[in-house]
């Protein structure tokens, strides 16, 4: 195999997500080389302003590849581009392809892209968020016109104040798997998993096992089953939860 001549991904990450590379680089295998950029380190901004600025030099960010030739860029940042109509998403990812030469989705349409091959219609949503930011992400998918049957929060754990502590980079996966089985989830219902931050393949994989029949999303997954459609990618997913995905979207096309 030559290393070099495999296809490219590009991904563009929040400064402090742990998550999005290791994720991406397990699911994807020997099938894509990952070159990654980050977001600007934003002192002193609150969540939402710094979510808008990560919008806001997206375009200029992606010009840091220079003349790397990506065969397809992730925009690994779900929580941005909630505060984007689905609408308002799609056309902004299709000018940042046009400035790039190559397909540029955000992690947001890439879900959107995976539901619509799998025939989704109906999510309960596992978010990480603060509770404003899931209802704007309820919103999103509801603008999207997809059904969200219910949403299952998980906090980090307790704060100082002892309320919930919201951070999706310190949630375990044991913290995960507990919220999931506490909540009623209806039989027929896809979980997204939102958020490149939070850390999700060891429950997938548990998830998988004891629930085979259910969908599976989370942002990181459905970026890596894009991102190899993207690139023209036909041999089988190294990672059983892409070869699941890609083996349901086949059945659904």
């Amino acid at each position: 195999m030559d290393l070099f001549s495999l296809p490219r991904l590009g991904v563009v990450v929040p400064p402090e997500n742990p998550t999005a590379e290791p994720e991406f680089n397990h699911l994807l295998g020997t099938a894509m080389n990952v070159y990654t950029s980050r977001f600007p380190v934003t002192p002193g901004a609150g969540l939402r302003a710094m979510l808008e600025t990560y919008n806001e030099v997206l375009p200029a960010l992606l010009g840091s590849f220079g003349e790397l030739r990506l065969d397809a860029t992730v925009v690994a940042c779900s929580a941005s581009h909630y505060l984007l109509d689905p609408e308002g998403d799609r056309d902004f990812c299709d000018e940042l392809s046009q400035r790039a030469g190559s397909p540029v989705r955000s992690s947001t349409q890439a879900i959107l892209t995976a539901c619509e091959a799998l025939g989704v219609t109906r999510l309960t949503l596992v978010s990480p968020y603060r509770p404003w930011l899931t209802d704007t992400s309820r919103a999103f998918w509801e603008r999207a016109g997809l059904a969200v049957d219910g949403v299952v929060l998980v906090p980090a754990g307790a704060g100082a104040d002892g309320g919930a502590h919201y951070d999706p980079y310190e949630v375990t996966t044991r913290t995960l798997l507990t919220h999931i089985r506490e909540g009623e989830l209806p039989a027929d219902t896809a979980l997204l998993f939102t958020g490149t931050g939070m850390g999700t393949l060891a429950a997938l994989d548990e998830l998988a096992r004891h629930d085979p029949g259910r969908t599976l999303l989370s942002s990181n997954l459905a970026s890596a089953w894009w991102a190899r459609r993207a690139a023209g990618i036909t041999e089988e997913a190294h990672h059983p939860l892409l070869r699941r995905l890609e083996r349901r979207s086949v059945r659904t096309a």
